[in-house]
């Protein structure tokens, strides 16, 4: 028997994250962040962390001042009018340039992902007056992931799902939505292919990115400028069986109509 949707799903943002640097222990944050909201989590609680916060316990921040640009690089810069030294680390993050045009380049980094400015950010990275810096996606998200479900499960004692959720357009859509670029402890993509619509007639091409789902979702509490909440709790959502990763959710180039 089909295993019934969650028809009702909590998302509270956490409160009391405070700003990340190198090397911080995110477990016991955001395990501190949920026990002054007073919430215990619960066995297959999902929780959805913003990539920002990820990249910075990581490392991943880097002063444009120590980049030196390379003669490729300074020659999209001039066509993409964008600052030589981010199209370097653009290019040292990237397998391939897909799309130009000024002010952005359509990459797929090294991870797979197809996106712009292979992820690179400078927004919340760091005080305006601050040394000029970006910030990388993690090395291996989904190894991110993995590792915080981890310890997080052995904090709290009970099975806890991890997302890593970075804002990413789309082709044929405007405005960026929430993306699952790193998972861990629930099945990211799911494939509905053979059983029965309402009516009795069996899908032939549904697949879900559940994933991605509760990444959108958990973005909308979350925010996306000054609102200093880069982690929500999900709970009640009824996962199907089984494990994934984000990497599930990458469409191989043969099958993207776009490239």
């Amino acid at each position: 028997m089909t295993k019934q949707p969650t028809s009702r799903l909590e998302i509270a943002a956490l409160d009391g994250i405070g700003r990340i640097e190198a090397g911080d222990d995110l477990t016991a944050i955001l395990m501190a962040a949920l026990h002054g909201m007073e919430i215990a989590p619960r066995a297959g609680d999902i929780l959805v962390l913003a990539q920002k916060i990820v990249s910075k316990a990581e490392g991943r921040t880097v002063k444009l001042s120590d980049v030196e640009p390379s003669e490729r690089a300074r020659h999209l810069a001039a066509e993409t009018e964008k600052d030589p030294r981010v199209v370097e680390l653009i290019l040292r993050e990237s397998r391939e340039v897909v799309r130009l045009r000024p002010g952005l380049i359509v990459v797929e980094d090294r991870r797979g992902l197809v996106l712009a400015n292979a992820g690179i950010d400078a927004s919340n990275v760091g005080a305006p007056d601050a040394e000029e810096s970006v910030l990388l996606l993690p090395e291996e998200p989904d190894a991110s992931a993995a590792r915080l479900a981890a310890s997080l499960t052995a904090a709290c004692g009970h099975a806890v799902a991890v997302i890593i959720n970075d804002s990413i357009g789309r082709a044929w859509r405007n405005g960026t939505v929430g993306t699952a670029i790193g998972a861990s402890g629930l099945v990211a993509h799911a494939d509905l292919c053979g059983q029965p619509d309402m009516f009795g007639r069996t899908l032939q091409a549904t697949t879900v990115g559940i994933a991605d789902e509760l990444a959108a979702a958990a973005s909308l509490v979350m925010g996306q400028a000054a609102e200093g909440r880069p982690a929500a709790l999900i709970r009640g959502f009824s996962a199907p069986a089984g494990e994934g990763k984000a990497e599930d959710l990458l469409r191989p180039r043969e099958m993207d109509l776009f490239r």
